[in-house]
Order: structure tokens, then sequence, then C-alpha cells
């Protein structure tokens, strides 16, 4: 019985063993380039050369929204007040209605669109919130500056 467990730990460790880099921290990945924290709620929003920042909440939305950062989209335009991007896979949400959507406001719609708002409205549609722009003054002339064709515009995402 002792044998067949310590064969069972050693067949375990070599099925284990990945070419991956060690994490050193739980707080940390390395990338191969940078090593990032992704315990970091700061965000850098980059639309053409202007940078935005902004800080996301703790949920578990935004736990499967940074295991997918650094991303860099096309966003649609949709309504004349916001741009949207369709991930593949649905991330984990808790929607709600938010009553009032502010400039610079970053949701997830149904459970796979990630939305930017650079116009305040009212809605009646619902969400889960990922974060907000700390200052969103300018966002809507950088989107337009870099829009092509039909309003779409590349968007890049990180963790600070």
């Amino acid at each position: 019985m002792i044998l067949l467990f310590g064969l069972f730990l050693v067949i375990g460790s070599i099925a284990c063993k990945t070419d991956e880099p060690t994490i050193a921290s739980p707080n940390l990945e390395n990338n191969n380039e940078n090593t990032i924290d992704t315990m970091s709620n700061r965000l850098k929003i980059k639309i053409g050369s202007k940078t935005f920042h902004a800080m996301l909440l703790d949920n578990a939305t935004v736990t499967a929204f940074k295991a997918r950062l650094p991303l860099t989209i096309s966003m649609s335009e949709l309504n004349g007040n916001e741009k949207l991007y369709n991930f593949p896979a649905n991330l984990p949400t808790n929607a709600s209605n938010p009553g009032t959507i502010n400039t610079g406001d970053l949701m997830i719609y149904s459970s796979n669109v990630l939305v930017l708002f650079y116009k305040s409205f009212a809605t009646s549609y619902s969400y889960t919130r990922l974060g907000r722009i700390a200052d969103p003054s300018g966002l809507e002339a950088a989107l337009a500056a870099s829009a092509a064709g039909a309003g779409n515009v590349t968007v890049t995402f990180e963790l600070e």
C-alpha cells in the first residue's frame, strides 16, 4: 500500500510538471515580458494616443476580466453612447439595473459583452459593473479621433 501511494505521488508530480514560469507570489503573474500584479484594481485604457485610468471593483466578473488582460480589441459603436466587444466566452455575472449610466463606466452586458460608455444616460437595462474611468473628460473625443469606418475603435486594457 505504501509503495502504491509513493508511485502515485511520483506519477502525480510528473503529470503536473509544465514549462510555464514559476509564479513567485500568488498575486503576481509573469507573461514573459512583464510581471503583473493581478491583485491590482487599477486599469489603464489606451485609446489612440490617450490613456485613461480606471478603478476596477472587486467581484468575480472583474477577476475573470483581469484574467484576460492585457487585451487589445476592436470595439464596435452602439447607440451613439457606447463601444462594445463580444467576448468569445461568458464571464460570471451578477447583473442589476444601475438606473443611470455614467460616462466612463465599464460594464458587462448579458454575460459576454464588454461595454465602455462615453455618454451618461438613464437606462432600463441590467449590467454587471467592472469599474469606472476616474477622469473620463476627453473620452468621447479620444474615441471619435481613433474611430475608423463604422465607428470601430482599437482599445487596449491592461493592469497598472
